[in-house]
């Protein structure tokens, strides 16, 4: 089972659907109904945790970033826009706006 952390975006279903077409049973949590302390209680079971994008910030993303420092190195994680953010930001990288934007540029 992937355990898909939803950090309250609409994509997180893309990428639901995607894992199961990919053959991976899926479990969908919102970042603020698991604890870390939850999610690891579901090892073996859980095979990986995938954090979705999500509208804010790493710290106000609920679990994702604790969960990714409590399950460094146990378990694979992969984390989209947002959740790859709290990656960083959970081994002490530092995530700010880039003061300009630069989409389409």
């Amino acid at each position: 089972m992937i355990l898909l952390i939803d950090n309250y975006d609409s994509f997180t279903y893309n990428l639901y659907q995607y894992l199961c077409e990919l053959g991976a049973q899926v479990r969908v949590v919102r970042n603020d109904e698991i604890t870390a302390a939850e999610v690891e209680a579901l090892a073996p079971a859980c095979r990986g945790v995938v954090l979705s994008p999500g509208p804010c910030t790493p710290k106000e993303a609920g679990v994702s970033v604790e969960l990714v420092q409590r399950l460094a190195g146990k378990l694979p994680i992969l984390g989209v826009c947002l959740g790859h953010q709290c990656i960083g930001e959970a081994f002490g990288g530092i995530v700010a706006g880039a003061g300009e934007i630069k989409h389409g540029k």
